[in-house]
Order: C-alpha cells, then structure tokens, then sequence
C-alpha cells in the first residue's frame, strides 16, 4: 500500500486527488492540506510514501514546503503538481531534490503509474516538461566547456546515458540484459560518484558536465 499526502490549496481538485487515490487500490491518502507550512510535523506523524505537492500554495509554496522537507529526508518521493510547465520552477523544483514534476490536467490512470513509478524510484514528468528539462539542461554554460570525469565505468555509462534517455529501471534492465537488482546496484554507485540523490540531480549533472553529446 502507498501512502500518501497531498498539499493542493485548491479544495475541488484537493477532494478530487483524495477520492481518486482513496478509490484505487493499492494507494491510500494519510493526510490532504492547503499548504505545506507544518510539512516537517505532518511527514514525521504521518510517515508518506509519497507526496503530491501543488507549486502555486498560500503562504508556504509547493517549492519552499519541498526545501523544508528535503532538510529531514531524503527518502520520501516528492511529485511536484502544476498548470504550467514553466522553466524556473522546473529548475528550482528539480535542483531541491523533487522526484518527479507533473501537469495537473494528467489522466487518473497516468498519475497513478507516475506515482507507483515515484515510489520505487523513478522521476516521473509529464512529457511536455521533460521535453524542456533537456533542453534547459543541455544549454546551460558549462565553465571550461569541457566534459567532467567522474571515474564512472563503462557499464555505469550506459546506465546513465539511459537515464538520460528517460529509462525507466525495469526498461534499462530489459535493455542491458541484467536483472533490476544490478540496475538499482549501479544507479547506487552512479548516484555516490556524482554526489546525487535522485535521478533528476544525475540527469542534471550528466548535462551540466557535458558527459553525452
């Protein structure tokens, strides 16, 4: 069972997520609230899975409650919710350690598997969103313009550059022939040589370094 927590300020869309998550099996909502202000309280009582966070809350945003959580835990995945797919709250969103950014008008059926993929640690994004996170990352200036070695070895290379495709774990193993036991095994190594704790950050850095062309 996954539990869950949403933080959404708009109470139609908040009851809607609720009765969803509530309605399928193998989800339960443990808390709904307007704003992420008591988020650090509320995730050591209630212990989530996974939180669904809207970017666009009174006063604490979906942004600020992400930091505060992220101080005191690494662990829970957090999916950021939103109208837009803008740049900069894509980047704030992704650099404070979120697993995943989705539109809100995504189909039930589709939040649901973002949200299972989350919960056994993919970085799920809405196409359009992924679309522009490569983009973004793969034009930022680099200083020295030239590639970074972080001593990664072949197999952990092709790994990587699958991530950065939008491999999912069990596509990457389908892919390379292993079992998903030694894809987690790597993306571990990968993580602690890039000095990453998610799949976005090591997307980001595999850009940022000029790693693939």
């Amino acid at each position: 069972m996954i539990k869950i927590v949403l933080y959404e300020d708009n109470p139609q869309l908040r009851e809607g997520l609720f009765l969803l998550l509530n309605g399928s099996d193998g989800f339960t909502v443990v808390g709904a609230f307007s704003n992420p202000t008591n988020i650090v309280s509320q995730y050591n009582s209630l212990k989530p899975n996974v939180i669904l966070m809207d970017i666009d809350m009174p006063e604490t945003t979906g942004i600020e409650g992400l930091k505060m959580l992220r101080e005191v835990s690494t662990d829970v995945k957090i999916l950021m919710l939103t109208v837009f797919d803008d740049n900069q709250n894509v980047f704030e969103a992704i650099k404070n350690g979120a697993n995943g950014y989705i539109l809100k008008k995504t189909p039930p059926a589709k939040l649901l598997e973002y949200i299972q993929e989350a919960n056994t640690g993919g970085a799920p994004m809405s196409s359009s969103i992924a679309t522009q996170v490569l983009k973004m990352f793969s034009a930022m200036p680099n200083p020295g313009d030239k590639q970074q070695d972080y001593k990664l070895s072949e197999r952990e290379t092709e790994v990587l550059q699958l991530l950065v495709n939008g491999y999912s774990y069990k596509m990457i193993a389908a892919e390379m022939f292993i079992a998903i036991d030694t894809v987690r095994s790597h993306i571990k190594k990968i993580y602690e040589k890039l000095h990453v704790n998610s799949k976005s950050e090591a997307v980001a850095k595999a850009f940022k370094g000029k790693m693939f062309s």
